[in-house]
């Protein structure tokens, strides 16, 4: 018996929503990378993008468990001399609030071609509002 591989014209995909108020940062973020890659579905393969679109609102709210909201750093680096910053989360929760569910999520695929044509079906608002209503959503429960 041949193994099941799906075709890209077979792959049905769906979008889904989430919202982040009052859920943990983490644990969401590794749902929604399995969604992405597409985990969730009984034709994954690991080397096919079989994921499905997630948005995610409420990006703002998101919690952070234990004092991490001051201790945690993330760091940029522009490639020159003196060019790296640190953050901490609160400092980017201040700016830019849906960066914190991106940069989890960006983490938890893989980190090539493949991974960053799944991390583009991921849209991340601050607040309660977004754009994607034609796409009619389902709730993603986590």
């Amino acid at each position: 018996m041949k193994t099941y591989l799906p075709k890209e014209s077979e792959i049905q995909r769906k979008f889904f929503l989430v919202d982040a108020e009052g859920k943990t940062l983490g644990h969401m973020a590794v749902e929604i990378a399995n969604v992405l890659r597409g985990r969730h579905k009984p034709t994954f393969t690991p080397h096919l993008d079989t994921g499905d679109h997630v948005i995610v609102i409420n990006a703002d709210k998101v919690v952070l468990t234990g004092n991490k909201e001051e201790k945690k750093i993330y760091q940029d680096y522009s490639g020159w001399m003196g060019g790296q910053k640190d953050y901490t989360a609160k400092e980017i929760r201040a700016k830019h609030p849906e960066r914190l569910v991106k940069q989890a999520v960006w983490g938890m695929i893989p980190h090539n071609r493949l991974g960053r044509k799944m991390f583009s079906k991921l849209r991340v608002f601050a607040g309660a509002e977004h754009n994607m209503q034609a796409q009619k959503p389902e709730p993603l429960e986590l």
